[in-house]
């Protein structure tokens, strides 16, 4: 009996899922609905560019009151899915499970960033892949830029820091010269609310939980370096469809109004009740289905959302079924052209 089989929740949604993984598109679209929120100071950046925060300037809301611009943070798409890639290598890493590739005589293990990707390994298959030499696998995991609820003028603060010396002063203990190590960091502040939509498209069962083990499992989307930034990610629900879903930005707006009507201001007051926040989301993506063109989704949320998750979080508990799992998904591949 294979692992897959045994998926006694997850089996009442196959008809949203593909078999098996095939190279041409079916339209069979799984939009997980997230709230990413910070649990400690973060701080989002690209390493090394010395730059600050990333923020965008975008209406505030879709309410006629409330379309004034404002600020908000914003989580880049690659910071959000190379964090949770990265989780999902370390296991197949452990498992013996990431696949091999041939550069010049050498034999190498396959690896990010290096332009010699395996292209037959599951992180290959689900987030894609562009070889130098010729080759490449668009990713089935889509999202887009997570914008904070609140404005950034609410959300971010600045720290001053310095680098001592081994006497623990701002003097060299060998010549006396003081240190000039002085910079500044601006960091988002801890109960800090983003919203974001991953989207994966055409995937198999397995996929599927590989993926959304990887997101769960995934905390510090922070600065690579320093891995400042610890994240708590809450699905709110899971839409099966056959078509791409709402914007990140759209559904931001839509719970920014409805915030403000539950709250009864004309500003946030944070930090936001985490209750309150999934309310509002689950009303916003009600209101924002209702656009949509397609056949009618379904949302997946509440005790049926509460099985499903559980389900992923029983396997990921039981090693040598979960390797089995990976094992599975990994040999589907390997009759491909």
């Amino acid at each position: 009996m294979s692992v897959t089989s045994t998926f006694t929740v997850l089996n009442h949604y196959r008809e949203y899922l593909l078999e098996r993984y095939d190279n041409f598109p079916h339209g069979r679209y799984v939009s997980v609905i997230l709230i990413r929120k910070t649990e400690s100071e973060t701080i989002f950046r690209t390493e090394g560019s010395g730059e600050g925060l990333v923020k965008e300037l975008v209406t505030a809301g879709r309410r006629e009151a409330t379309r004034e611009p404002i600020q908000r943070v914003v989580i880049s798409k690659r910071k959000q899915t190379a964090v949770e890639r990265r989780v999902g290598r370390e296991l197949l890493r452990e498992h013996g499970l990431l696949g091999t590739v041939t550069v010049g005589r050498e034999q190498r293990p396959c690896a990010l960033n290096t332009n010699a990707p395996c292209g037959k390994c599951i992180d290959c298959m689900v987030y894609g892949y562009a070889a130098g030499g010729g080759g490449a696998q668009k990713s089935r995991v889509m999202t887009d830029d997570a914008y904070s609820l609140a404005p950034a003028s609410l959300v971010t603060g600045t720290r001053t820091f310095n680098a001592t010396f081994d006497n623990g002063t701002m003097r060299n203990p060998f010549d006396g010269k003081p240190s000039t190590s002085i910079n500044e960091d601006e960091y988002v502040l801890p109960e800090t609310h983003f919203l974001d939509t991953e989207t994966l498209k055409d995937v198999t069962p397995g996929e599927f939980q590989y993926v959304l083990g990887n997101i769960l499992r995934s905390s510090r989307y922070g600065a690579i370096s320093s891995r400042q930034g610890r994240v708590r990610n809450m699905i709110t629900a899971v839409i099966f469809s056959d078509t791409e879903i709402f914007s990140n930005l759209e559904l931001t707006q839509e719970v920014y109004d409805l915030l403000l009507e539950a709250q009864g201001g004309n500003e946030l007051d944070v930090p936001l009740n985490d209750a309150l926040v999934e309310r509002c989301v689950q009303q916003a993506t009600d209101t924002l289905l209702r656009d949509l063109v397609g056949r009618p989704p379904l949302v997946v949320r509440g005790e049926a959302l509460g099985r499903l998750l559980e389900e992923t979080l029983m396997l990921y508990r039981e090693p040598e079924r979960l390797k089995g799992l990976l094992e599975e998904v990994t040999a589907s591949y390997k009759d491909l052209p």
